[in-house]
């Protein structure tokens, strides 16, 4: 489990986010909301020590993550990036590079990797353009690569830096039924998403950061009734009930 401190984050001396103490919760769907240039992104990057943190207190499983290696964090946490290089290789291969943290040098696959590796792309429809290679692929084909790559980690741990880019809405709500199953699973899913009506009908939770800090962290229903996101993001939301449970929009 993944447990934040009085975490302070940003660049250089430069705080974008402070005093942010939660836990990501196995078993939830937890949705980061916030306006562009908040720290939500940062957020996911100090968590994995790819950003340095400016103070507080990052704990995996109740050890400080400066005393966990690399590949030790690479085994308990999953990181979808919101941007990726395209290599030339195929959509198979990419995906591969999940298993890496459970390899010795040099890497050799064993079949529990190429199990886990045909189940990730199942998980994340990419199965019809496995061999095909990356090169070839749509924007929205290769998010979903990436996304089986995430899955093939197998951690207990997941974070998804805008997951549903480049994809239409059937398969937007497709990566939302995949983070719920994975939350299931008993795994802790951390989502940044832009998209409020979204997160507010998928997550189980929503923190949103904004003003410097994590103005709140709670249930959808409470983050709707309380119109923190009308404030922070300067919009109008309403809802209605349907057969399916409330669906937001924009007014």
């Amino acid at each position: 489990m993944i447990e934040l401190r009085g975490l302070w984050l940003g660049y250089g001396r430069q705080a974008v986010l402070s005093g942010v103490s939660m836990e990501l919760t196995p078993g939830k769907v937890l949705a980061l909301l916030g306006p562009n240039g908040c720290g939500k992104s940062t957020l996911l990057k100090t968590i994995l020590g790819l950003q340095p943190k400016l103070g507080g207190e990052i704990l995996v499983d109740g050890t400080p993550s400066d005393q966990i290696t690399p590949r030790q964090l690479a085994q308990k946490v999953t990181y979808l990036a919101q941007s990726r290089n395209t290599p030339n290789i195929s959509a198979r291969r990419m995906v591969l590079h999940g298993r890496f943290p459970y390899l010795s040098y040099p890497r050799r696959y064993r079949k529990e990797d190429y199990e886990m590796v045909e189940k990730a792309l199942q998980w994340a429809d990419a199965a019809a353009f496995a061999d095909r290679s990356m090169e070839e692929l749509s924007g929205g084909q290769r998010q979903k690569v990436y996304l089986a790559m995430a899955l093939a980690q197998d951690t207990e741990t997941i974070l998804m830096d805008e997951p549903t880019t480049f994809l239409d809405v059937a398969h937007q709500l497709e990566v939302m039924a995949t983070a719920r199953r994975l939350a299931g699973e008993g795994r802790a899913v951390l989502m940044v998403l832009h998209d409020l009506c979204l997160a507010l009908r998928w997550a189980d939770e929503i923190a949103v950061a904004a003003e410097g800090s994590l103005l709140f962290r709670g249930a959808p229903e409470e983050a709707f009734k309380s119109g923190i996101l009308n404030r922070a993001f300067g919009v109008r939301l309403a809802r209605v009930m349907t057969e399916g449970g409330w669906q937001y929009y924009y007014q």
